[in-house]
Order: C-alpha cells, then structure tokens, then sequence
C-alpha cells in the first residue's frame, strides 16, 4: 500500500508541476509574471520561485539528501527572472521530486518527517499530502494572477 502511496503522489506532482510549468509560458511575456495586481502582493514568478524552493528543500535535501540550500526570502523579494528560467528552475524541481520519489524507501511514509516543520510532529506520508496540497494552492493562485493580468 506504501509503494502505492508514493505512485500517486508522483503522479500528482509531476502532473501539477507540469501545469505550473504550462501557466508560466502561458503569460503574454516577461513582465506579467511579476505583476502586482489589485491586492495580490505574490506575483506568479515569487510564486514558482516559492513552490521550487519549498520542494526542492522539504522533498530534495530532505528526504533525497540532495545538495540544496534553501533562501526562502529570496523567493519572494527576488523579481524579473526570465520565463525561461522560471521554466528551467521548475523542469528541474520536477525531475529532483520524482527522481526522490521512485527512490524512496515505502516504510518511511508511517515513520515522522525527519525535519520539524510545524508544532506538530507529522508522518512523512501526511507532510508529502501536504506539500501536495501546497502546490495546488499556490497553482491556483497562478492561474488567477495570469488572468488577472493578462
């Protein structure tokens, strides 16, 4: 049941990372992908930065023991990365996720998330669930900035 788990979370990742890839090339050019519009303070570039960092770390150098260090305040002070590194910086966080995933130990999805992360300790399978829902979230907020400003 594990290796089942981690087969659907790879499938939802590389499908969502798919798309977030496909909404970044959909903006009309550069400029839109940083954006402030109306109220919303975290332009659809800050957004990505933010979804590759926060996988890169909790999913790469956590769990896969890949060599990441991790500037969340960069991720969203950070402005006017080019689409295509955007692209390239997600293309890459997709294959460091899957790559993590098919690699895993299926046992360790019952055992505690090795890194404190919120006040709570929480499985590996339950902060995998989450980070899931993370990037859905933060995809939805992308594909509403890109049509705000579109």
């Amino acid at each position: 049941m594990e290796r089942e788990v981690i087969d659907s979370l790879s499938r939802l990742f590389d499908r969502d990372l798919k798309k977030l890839e496909d909404e970044i090339r959909q903006y009309p050019g550069e400029t839109a992908l940083w954006k402030i519009a109306k109220d919303i303070k975290n332009p659809a570039g800050n957004l990505a930065l933010h979804l590759c960092g926060n996988l890169q770390h909790y999913i790469g150098k956590v769990l896969g023991g890949r060599d990441y260090v991790r500037n969340r305040d960069l991720e969203f002070s950070a402005k006017d990365i080019p689409q295509s590194e955007l692209i390239a910086q997600v293309a890459k966080t997709r294959q460091t996720v899957l790559s993590v995933l098919g690699s895993l130990d299926a046992n360790l999805l019952g055992q505690q998330y090795p890194e404190k992360v919120f006040d709570y300790p929480m499985t590996t399978a339950y902060f995998l669930i989450h980070l899931a829902g993370h990037l859905n979230y933060h995809l939805g907020q992308i594909n509403y900035h890109r049509r705000l400003v579109h």
